[in-house]
């Protein structure tokens, strides 16, 4: 512990899960007593640190709010630790709740903060459940550290993004004589999040001439994915500190109070896109699995692209004792995909099993011979006027079904379906309800399908062999549900063209100006309008991009609506 001019913050990038109040708090009893043995002054957590984040409609449960509350307070109360500390949680008065930091010093509550600027866009919803700070509330709170009288400005996540808001509460704690900023938050990752987290970081220290403490949470939740990186800034924008990507972590900083000054300043570690997104959706799975108490996953392994990255995604996640994949041809399967996935699957040490679907096949069409005879005779029908495309999404559904009894049947092994599917076949609709759709978790439902072969090639390099052959990125993606079929679409037009549609909502006009062909763009918005209906039956997908499918995806199904 410092004198006059210096203190050491200690930042707690801890992985919390939603409702698992006894859990976060024995482990924010833990990181108060690791701060306090590396002499940390201040220990900083993350927003909402005491529920877990997002809460959502556990917010209506009164016990919860209750509970969570209770359970801070006298935690507070009882702590012996000499520290002083600021922990996320729910506080409630006069019937409304509030996103909150409990400011404590040692065993006393000293100031509840709330929340002024309550995001409602993509997969935030705060404004459902909270009321914001009054202006009156934005004011620093003053507390002594050690030696140090000092004036803390202490926000919560959205009230530093404040561009697209007239209050502006950084500002306005700097203005009221804040010594320095913490900015408590639970902000969900997408590619290059921590850019733009950084570039902000620095504009805001500067304008201000303030030092800014930005303390993260790190784990998965649902769809979502924290990505900690814990930031610290001095007054002049240098970077002085810097958490780890997907780990927790107890981040010790030295800061100059007097002159707003870290003790080192630091560099970023390089920046590495495909490496940030596997390990994103790595930590994704894990703590999805982890959390909700299944053990092993089960993969459909076709030989191709989509499946031999899932499986490579599953055995970093769980270890390759618990992953199995299952092979399972039809009379139209290549020799070459049995063979691709049986390698994949012996690269990776996996448990691997086939199982032969044709005869299957056979017998779902000749026990609905009849039945569907009755039917057509009934409405004046011929077999003529069948879809042809039914034959082939029996394939599929057979599929789907044999993983998930895999998954039901053993039940001692605790087996959960992850689902191949991507985002650009997703948003397409190129798949099957009940069948390829199947799952409990989607591991690329948020990656795109040239994404996709990016990912898979980073793969490789980071074993440094051939964990997915070399075939696997060459051949012509097929579902293989009939004679000599491909992939109908090139994706090297419709991925990008999709992204455009759906994480930056460009219209049909833009894209023709871009150079898009018209026919591929009236099409592929057809089929995403199309498709609502599957998403909302989809298993959820690890978010990695600033818009998914999932919560913060929000299109009708009935939908007339026609650009």
């Amino acid at each position: 512990m410092y004198g006059v001019d210096r203190l050491k913050v200690a930042m707690a990038q801890v992985n919390c899960t939603v409702g698992d109040i006894e859990g976060n708090i024995w482990k924010i009893r833990e990181y108060i007593k690791m701060a306090r043995e590396r002499e940390a002054d201040l220990v900083v957590f993350p927003e909402l640190a005491v529920t877990g984040y997002p809460p959502q409609d556990l917010l209506l449960e009164k016990a919860f709010v209750k509970s969570q509350k209770e359970l801070l307070v006298k935690t507070i109360r009882n702590n012996s630790v000499a520290i002083t500390g600021v922990i996320g949680f729910v506080d409630y008065k006069a019937g409304n709740l509030y996103n909150a930091a409990a400011v404590f010093n040692r065993n006393r509550l000293v100031k509840t903060v709330y929340k002024t600027l309550l995001p409602t866009y993509d997969v935030f919803d705060e404004a459902r459940y909270f009321k914001p700070a009054r202006m009156n509330e934005i004011k620093p709170v003053e507390i002594s550290l050690n030696t140090v009288r000092l004036k803390l400005g202490v926000e919560i996540c959205e009230d530093l993004w404040d561009k697209k808001y007239d209050v502006k509460v950084t500002d306005l704690l700097a203005e009221l004589g804040a010594n320095l900023i913490i900015n408590i938050s639970a902000s969900p990752f997408h590619v290059g999040k921590r850019l733009e987290r950084l570039r902000l970081l620095r504009k805001k220290s500067r304008k201000n001439r303030i030092p800014i403490f930005y303390v993260n949470l790190v784990g998965g939740q649902d769809e979502l994915v924290f990505d900690g990186q814990s930031m610290a800034v001095d007054r002049f924008g240098n970077l002085i500190a810097m958490g780890k990507q997907f780990e927790e972590e107890l981040i010790i900083v030295d800061i100059d109070v007097k002159n707003g000054t870290g003790m080192n300043k630091i560099k970023p570690p390089p920046y590495n896109r495909e490496q940030e997104m596997f390990n994103a959706i790595v930590l994704g799975i894990r703590d999805y699995f982890r959390k909700t108490g299944f053990k092993k996953a089960v993969v459909g392994m076709s030989g191709g692209i989509d499946s031999s990255l899932t499986t490579c995604i599953a055995v970093e996640a769980l270890g390759k004792e618990n992953v199995i994949g299952v092979y399972m041809p039809s009379k139209y399967s290549s020799e070459h995909s049995k063979e691709d996935a049986l390698k994949v699957a012996e690269n990776l040490g996996i448990c691997f099993v086939e199982i032969p679907i044709q005869e299957i096949v056979e017998s779902y069409r000749e026990n609905l011979e009849k039945p569907l005879e009755k039917i057509r005779s009934h409405f004046g029908l011929t077999r003529e006027s069948d879809d042809p495309v039914a034959d082939e999404n029996i394939q599929p559904r057979i599929r789907g079904n044999i993983l998930m009894d895999i998954s039901n049947r053993l039940k001692d092994l605790k087996i959960l379906v992850v689902n191949t599917g991507n985002k650009t076949e997703l948003a397409l609709g190129y798949c099957t309800l009940y069948g390829d759709m199947a799952g409990g978790i989607g591991a690329l439902g948020d990656v795109s399908k040239l994404e996709v072969y990016n990912l898979a090639k980073y793969v490789n390099e980071k074993a440094g062999k051939e964990i997915i052959p070399k075939r696997v990125f060459e051949k012509k993606p097929s579902p293989e549900l009939k004679e000599g079929q491909y992939d109908p679409f090139d994706f090297s037009i419709v991925s990008p063209l999709v992204d455009e549609i759906v994480e930056n909502r460009r219209s049909k006009l833009e894209l023709l100006k871009a150079g898009y062909p018209k026919e591929v763009v009236e099409d592929t918005y057809r089929r995403i309008r199309n498709a609502e209906y599957k998403r909302w039956q989809a298993p959820p997908c690890i978010k990695i991009t600033p818009k998914a499918f999932g919560i913060g995806w929000k299109m009708p199904i009935i939908n007339k609506w026609k650009e």
